[in-house]
C-alpha cells in the first residue's frame, strides 16, 4: 500500500487540463478537412475520388466535397490529390446536431455550430447518463469511448457517467454499422430509456454505416431507425473529439481550437 502511494504522489495530477485548454494530439492526428477551391476548380483527374475507400468524396458544381459521416479520416483523398486541393486540418470540434453539418464543402472552413437543444440542455445540461451500445462494432470506437473514463480525460468531472441499464440512461451512444443481427436488441435498448431518449451516432459506422455501407446484412448506420441528436464522426473519434461532442451536446461552449 505504501509503494501505491509513493507512485501517485511521484506521478502527480495525471488527468488533462481540456477543454480549459486545447487538447493534446497527436502530430499524425487528422481533424476536419479543408479544401481549396481554385486548386480543386482546376483539377481534371478527380483521382481523390476514387482513392477515397468509403465514398465519402463526392462531386460538386464548384469541386469536391467530403462527407465526415462516411469519411474514414484514412488521408487517402488528400494523398492522391495531385493539385493539393485537400488538407487535413487539426480542427477535432467535428460533433455535429445536424447530418448536413458533416459536409465539408470548398473554401474557408466554418465555425463549428452553436445551435442547442433547450430541452436536452434542461435535462442534461449538469449530469449525463450514457448506455453505450455497440451494434456490431469492431470497438475501436468503444475502446476509445472507455478511453474517456481514465484519469487522463476523466468524463466524470463533468457529470457523464456510463448507466449500466437502458432504464437509468438519458442517452444510447450506438457503436456500428446496425447489422441485422442487432437490429432488434437496438430497438428494444431504445424502447427502454425513460423519455425523452436521445441518440449519439459515435463513428463512421454508426453515422452511414462506413466501409460496410452496402453490404446486404447491416441498415448502414443508425439514423434511419432512430433520431439521432448528436453525429459524432471518426473512424474511431479520438477521445477529444468525442468528449468535446458530449460536452456540446449538454449545451457547453465549444472548447479552443487545437
Amino acid at each position: 500500500m505504501l509503494k501505491v502511494l509513493q507512485a501517485r504522489f511521484r506521478q502527480g495530477f495525471r488527468t488533462g487540463k481540456f477543454p480549459a485548454v486545447p487538447p493534446n494530439l497527436p502530430e499524425h492526428f487528422r481533424g476536419r478537412p479543408e479544401i481549396t477551391p481554385d486548386r480543386c476548380s482546376d483539377c481534371r483527374s478527380r483521382i481523390c475520388l476514387s482513392a477515397c475507400p468509403a465514398n465519402a468524396v463526392q462531386m460538386a458544381e464548384n469541386g469536391v466535397t467530403i462527407d465526415l459521416g462516411r469519411c474514414l479520416f484514412c488521408g487517402k483523398c488528400a494523398a492522391a490529390c495531385e493539385s493539393g486541393a485537400i488538407r487535413f486540418t487539426g480542427e477535432y470540434r467535428l460533433g455535429a446536431m445536424k447530418r448536413d453539418s458533416l459536409i465539408c464543402r470548398p473554401g474557408a472552413m466554418p465555425e463549428p455550430e452553436q445551435a442547442e437543444n433547450p430541452e436536452l440542455r434542461r435535462l442534461c445540461g449538469r449530469s449525463l447518463k450514457i448506455r453505450q451500445v455497440s451494434v456490431g462494432g469492431c470497438a475501436a470506437c468503444e475502446l476509445d469511448f472507455n478511453v474517456l473514463n481514465t484519469l487522463a480525460w476523466d468524463m466524470g468531472r463533468f457529470g457523464i457517467q456510463v448507466a449500466a441499464s437502458p432504464r437509468h440512461a438519458d442517452c444510447l451512444l450506438i457503436t456500428g454499422p446496425v447489422t441485422e443481427n442487432m437490429l432488434l436488441a437496438l430497438k428494444k435498448t431504445y424502447a427502454a430509456v425513460p423519455r425523452p431518449a436521445f441518440v449519439i451516432a459515435c463513428g463512421s459506422c454508426a453515422v452511414s454505416g462506413g466501409i460496410y455501407a452496402g453490404s446486404p446484412v447491416v441498415h448502414n448506420g443508425v439514423e434511419d431507425i432512430l433520431p439521432v441528436d448528436l453525429y459524432v464522426p471518426g473512424c474511431p473519434p479520438h477521445p477529444a473529439v468525442l468528449l468535446e461532442a458530449l460536452l456540446y451536446l449538454m449545451g457547453r461552449k465549444r472548447g479552443p481550437i487545437a
